[in-house]
């Protein structure tokens, strides 16, 4: 498979293009959400470059730390890239974990919110869909890169994996699950659910609800989708990846909970102060004859 065009010197490599159309979609559909919502547009375009740039780190040092079993066997270990670092910024061969671009991205922008003054929570939730959506485009670069496949199977919709790119106890395997496919139309329906609770419950959200909402939803598919994948990350005998998908959502479940736990109602407050005022009247009317 064609993984590049080459002009002159340089190659142009489809997986990297294919990654930066995802973040040209997924600031362009921010724009749009944050006029709707009246806010200053000029945030997206100021902070992007700060934003795709601790992205870009945070995914590949997750990479690094949790090497899929492929590279593994290898010989491509954390340790290797720690000693070859020219191989460890070569990100145009693949190799941005989606949970460390997500924790890179939202720290470059905390980081960026506190020193402009900006709502973290406001804009977490202006950029939640967009971000769907950036991952829905560049899982494709998977598909060139031919990584991210599942278990082999004969399905209408297999891919087909060359040998060089196949695990070596599946060699005799030719077709796989497409979970780069199957992540990227979750995706943009995630993408569709997060602008719809956007626009139907904006009277009840609290800032940084969706931003939540999509660490709950992702999360917990990309969870399912480890139980079809074949080229695991572990840590420790630990799949990495789904051990750290799992926490998340729970903590962000709970943390959702938390925020819209229940308060008294304007009448309920109403009646305990009405019953505290009868408690201290009563306190008054007390005989004290016998002080």
């Amino acid at each position: 498979m064609i993984t590049g065009i080459k002009i002159g010197p340089l190659t142009l490599n489809f997986y990297g293009l294919i990654i930066m159309i995802g973040v040209i979609a997924a600031a362009v559909l921010s724009y749009f959400e944050a006029k709707r919502r009246h806010l200053n547009t000029d945030v997206i375009m100021d902070c992007l470059t700060w934003v795709v740039l601790g992205g870009v780190i945070g995914a590949r040092i997750w990479h690094i730390l949790t090497p899929p079993a492929s590279h593994v066997e290898q010989g491509i270990t954390t340790l290797y890239y720690l000693t070859h670092p020219l191989d460890a910024i070569a990100i145009w061969r693949g190799g941005l974990g989606i949970p460390g671009a997500v924790a890179g991205g939202a720290l470059a922008f905390y980081i960026y919110a506190r020193k402009r003054g900006l709502s973290f929570g406001l804009w977490a939730d202006v950029f939640a869909p967009g971000l769907a959506l950036g991952q829905a485009i560049g899982r494709w670069g998977n598909f060139i890169n031919q990584e991210v496949y599942g278990r082999p199977t004969n399905l209408p919709w297999a891919i087909t994996i060359d040998p060089a790119h196949r695990l070596s106890e599946f060699m005799e395997y030719a077709t796989y699950h497409p979970l780069f496919l199957y992540e990227s139309l979750f995706n943009l329906v995630n993408m569709g659910f997060l602008l719809f609770i956007l626009r139907k419950y904006s009277d009840k959200l609290i800032n940084g609800d969706v931003f939540l909402t999509y660490l709950i939803t992702y999360p917990i598919f990309r969870f399912l989708m480890e139980f079809l994948r074949l080229d695991k990350s572990y840590v420790g005998g630990i799949n990495a990846n789904q051990t750290l998908m799992i926490v998340i959502a729970v903590v962000s479940a709970g943390l959702i909970l938390w925020r819209h736990r229940k308060q008294p109602s304007a009448e309920e407050k109403g009646n305990v102060q009405l019953e505290n005022d009868d408690v201290d009247e009563d306190v008054t009317n007390l005989d004290t004859s016998d002080e």
